[in-house]
C-alpha cells in the first residue's frame, strides 16, 4: 500500500493526512474483497524498514494503527472478517500489540475474508526466522518444505496476485518466498485513491494471465 506521502504532498498536507486517508482506503478495499469472494487478503501495513522513518512519523503511524484496530473491529466483525498478523510482532509498541491482540481475539470465530496485516514485516527476515524455527525444531536438513511450513503465512492459501500501488516497480521485501510464482500487477494509482474499481481491474487483468509455473502454457 504505497503512495500515502505523495498523495498528501500533492495536496499540501502533512504526511500524516495521507496515512489517515490510507485507512479509509483499507476500509473500502476490505469491504470490496469480501463482497468479491476473495478468500484471503494481506496488507503490507508497516515494514521492518519503516522504523528508519522520522520518529514523529513512526509515532503517528503507530497511533493511527492502534486507533484503526479499535475502531474497525466492529465493522470487520459484522462482515465476518477473520484477522491475523505476520511479522516480528513482539517489537511493536505495547498499545498496538494490545489493540491487535484484542481485535484478533474478537474476530477469530469468523469464517469470511481472512485479512492479514503485515506489521514490522520483512520478507528476508521471514525466511531467516523460518530457517531458525526449523532448526530449533530439530530439522537436520533445510529444504523448501521445512522452510515453507515455518513461514509466518503457514495456513494461508498460496499467493496468487500481488498488487503494487503508486507505480513502483519493486517488491520492497514483501512476501519474497510466497511471490515466487505469484502474478504481479502494478498500478500508478496512489493508495489513498485506490478503490473497488481499481481492485476489480487488477482481478480482471489477473484472470487473463497464462500461469505456467515454469511449465508449458496451458494454451499451447
Amino acid at each position: 500500500m504505497d503512495g500515502n506521502g505523495r498523495w498528501a504532498a500533492a495536496r499540501g498536507l502533512p504526511r500524516a493526512a495521507g496515512h489517515r486517508a490510507g485507512v479509509d482506503c483499507v476500509r473500502a478495499i476490505v469491504r470490496a474483497a469480501g463482497e468479491l469472494g476473495i478468500e484471503a487478503l494481506t496488507l503490507y501495513s508497516f515494514s521492518a524498514e519503516n522504523w528508519l522513518r522520522p520518529a514523529s512519523e513512526v509515532g503517528e503511524l503507530m497511533k493511527l494503527l492502534s486507533w484503526a484496530l479499535k475502531k474497525e473491529a466492529l465493522e470487520l466483525d459484522k462482515r465476518g472478517v477473520r484477522l491475523g498478523a505476520i511479522g516480528r510482532l513482539d517489537a511493536l509498541p505495547k498499545s498496538v500489540r494490545s489493540a491487535l491482540d484484542s481485535a484478533i481475539e474478537r474476530l477469530k470465530g469468523n469464517a469470511g475474508l481472512r485479512l492479514t496485516l503485515a506489521l514490522n514485516y520483512g520478507g528476508r527476515q521471514e525466511i531467516v526466522d523460518a530457517v531458525n524455527k526449523a532448526l530449533s525444531a530439530g530439522a537436520v536438513k533445510i529444504d523448501e518444505e521445512s522452510i515453507g511450513r515455518n513461514l509466518y503465512t503457514t495456513g494461508l492459501p498460496e499467493l496468487d496476485l500481488l498488487i503494487r500501488t503508486s507505480g513502483e516497480m519493486r517488491l520492497s521485501n514483501f512476501l519474497l518466498w510466497q511471490a515466487a510464482y505469484a502474478e504481479i500487477f502494478v498500478t500508478p494509482v496512489l493508495w489513498p485513491d485506490f478503490r473497488r474499481e481499481h481492485l476489480e481491474a487488477a482481478l480482471e487483468n489477473f484472470a487473463k494471465r497464462d500461469r505456467r509455473f515454469g511449465g508449458l502454457s496451458a494454451k499451447s
